[in-house]
This record gives C-alpha cells, structure tokens and sequence, in this order.
C-alpha cells in the first residue's frame, strides 16, 4: 500500500514537454503518449448562435438523455454532464465526508489527488479486496495504463457493502466505449452508493471539446448539478455530444477500426522485441527492462510514448493517427532494436 498526496501529476500529451525534453527531435511530433483516438469524430458546421448565445436548457436535457441512451444510465434523471471529467473528480469526492479513501493502482494519479483536495486520508492498494475497508473506493475500469478489467458482480458486491455503511464507490469508466461494456456499472447506478464517470473526448477524439459525465442515482445527481449551476457545458460542447453520442453506425465501425489498429501495433512492437502486455484498443501497455532506452530513442525520433516516473519499465503507446506516422515508428522501433543488438552482441564480447 502506498499513502499518497495531492502533488501536481505528470501527464502525456504535453508538447512543449516534449520539445524540452527532445530538443533536437524530428518534427512534427507523433505524439502516442495518450490515450485518446487520433480519428476523431467527424467535425460539422455548427450556428453562430452556439457561440452567441447562452446554451439553452432544453438542449442540455437532449445531452443528457441521449447521454443515458448511450451509457445505458436507467435515465436521464442519473446523468449530471459537465465540462470534462476532471473538473468532476473533487466534486464527487466530496460527496461524502473526509474518511479513508483507498485507490486499486496503479492507475491514473489524477483520482488521488482529487481525493486529497476533498480532505480524504487517500492510499494506493493493489488488492481488489482491501477496497471493502475504504469510505470511498476508486476504480478505473478498464484500467489506465494496463487495461486490467474488474468484473461487474465484483464491483457490485463491493458496492453493496460501501453502501451498507455511507460509503462510496466511484469506477471510472473513461476507456469503457472500447472495453467490455458488460461489465460497465452504467445500469446499476440507481442503486445508489455508486458514481460511474464517462469521459466523452477519448473514444470521440475531441478532448479539447471537454465533455464527461457522472452517472449516480437521481439525489446525487441534483447534488453535482446545483454545484455547477445553469449552463456548465458550453454550446459546442452540447451539440457534438448530442450528435455523436446518438450515432451508433460511426461508433461501431471505430471499435473495429480500433481493434484492427491495436492488433497492428501489438504486431509491429513485438516484431522488435517489446511484446505488449495490454491496455485497450486506443492505447497499449508494454513493459521491458530497458523502457527507458525505448522512451529515449523514439523521442529522440520525434515519436512520443507515456513514460512513468514512479515505474520506470513500463510505457503506454497510443496510436498513430496517419500512415506516415505509422511508418516513423516503424523506422524508430528498427532503428533502436538493431542499437540494442549491437549492445547485447557486445557485452557477450
């Protein structure tokens, strides 16, 4: 177990990192150290009332019922949108009071940091079962960086015995769109004691746009909407959500274009030696002693992997969103297996 605080987190993504960190790197950056689609949904003219005007009340109502539909939240009295994800994780970390929160990690830091705004004594566990002690529990599900997948009677039992007690079990549910949706507590969300997040920028390529949601029961809801008051998703925000959100043809022809995707760079990293271990189909999670070498090489080459201070063997890859970047880490990963052949030839020597 490990106690954690809530020091500022390093993330991927960060382009001027990148060029700090690899100044003489090849431009532009193919940048696989997130974990969202490089093939975003498709961009639409919208009115220049969604910029003019104050978003409407009624068009948020459409987001959230259409939202449900998507999720399959039981209804849109269980959905509270808002402006990103992470604005939402202090929020619902204060829904209960200052206890004992426990994190199932490793996994996205973000969620214990928000605990610790929220007053919480916050440890990171490695054992599903010592969640059962916690005020408040964290899941990511499926996990971030590593894909682990936590079945939903698990999560029930786990909830049920939160609940008994005031507690609160909050599964973070960003990667689930691409992951084994019946597993997903979307559904069960009425039973109150739980918070299901969606993140809405990852699967739909536009994280810029800052969209997420909390699915609760309807109480909990109203509680995290009266904090955000009238109008806290912006216009263009709502419209992309309301039309993505209902186009289930585009949403599965991607996952299979994702899965087609995923297995291709499992392929090509395993080719040169660094076999993957899981993750998702928009992102995959290697780990290998000389991480990194790998890190430093493909940076080097203008070609950007998540790298993990606190677990220097392991990198998260995402993937390429063009066939040019496809063939620049190609060109990389051969370039840094024949270096590190050449090493292992000479420490035999």
């Amino acid at each position: 177990m490990k106690l954690l605080d809530g020091a500022a987190v390093d993330h991927g993504g960060s382009l001027g990192r990148a060029r700090a960190l690899f100044p003489n790197a090849v431009l532009p950056f193919v940048d696989l150290s997130t974990g969202i689609n490089p093939h975003s949904y498709p961009l639409f003219d919208l009115p220049a009332t969604t910029l003019s005007r104050l978003p409407e009340s009624g068009r948020a109502r459409d987001l959230t019922e259409v939202a449900a539909n998507a999720y399959g939240a039981p209804s849109p009295a269980n959905v509270a949108a808002a402006p990103g994800t992470q604005i939402l994780l202090p929020r619902v970390a204060s829904l209960i009071a200052p206890g004992k929160a426990l994190v199932l990690g490793p996994t996205y830091a973000e969620h214990a940091r928000a605990a610790v705004i929220a007053g919480h004594e916050v440890t990171e566990v490695g054992d599903f079962e010592v969640l059962a002690e916690a005020d408040l529990a964290i899941i990511v599900n499926p996990n971030n960086p590593d894909g682990r997948i936590v079945e939903r009677d698990r999560l029930l039992a786990l909830a049920a015995g939160l609940r008994a007690k005031g507690g609160l079990l909050v599964v973070d549910e960003a990667f689930m769109d691409v992951g084994p949706r019946q597993h997903s507590l979307a559904g069960d969300v009425g039973l109150g004691g739980i918070v299901v997040l969606r993140s809405f920028g990852k699967f739909f390529g536009l994280a810029g746009l800052r969209l997420g949601f909390a699915l609760s029961d309807a109480a909990t809801v109203d509680r995290l909407d009266t904090q955000f008051g009238p109008w806290a998703v912006a216009g263009p925000a709502l419209e992309y959500g309301i039309r993505a959100l209902a186009d289930i043809d585009w949403q599965h022809a991607m996952r299979a274009s994702l899965a087609e995707a995923s297995a291709r760079l499992d392929a090509l990293f395993g080719r040169f030696g660094a076999p993957v271990e899981g993750g998702t189909t928009l992102f995959r999670y290697l780990r290998l002693p000389d991480a990194d070498d790998l890190f430093s090489a493909l940076g080097e080459r203008g070609i950007l992997l998540r790298h993990f201070a606190d677990r220097p063997g392991v990198l998260r890859a995402g993937l390429p969103g063009s066939q040019e970047g496809w063939q620049r880490l190609d060109s990389a990963l051969a370039e840094w297996a024949s270096r590190r052949e050449d090493r292992s030839k000479g420490s035999k020597q």
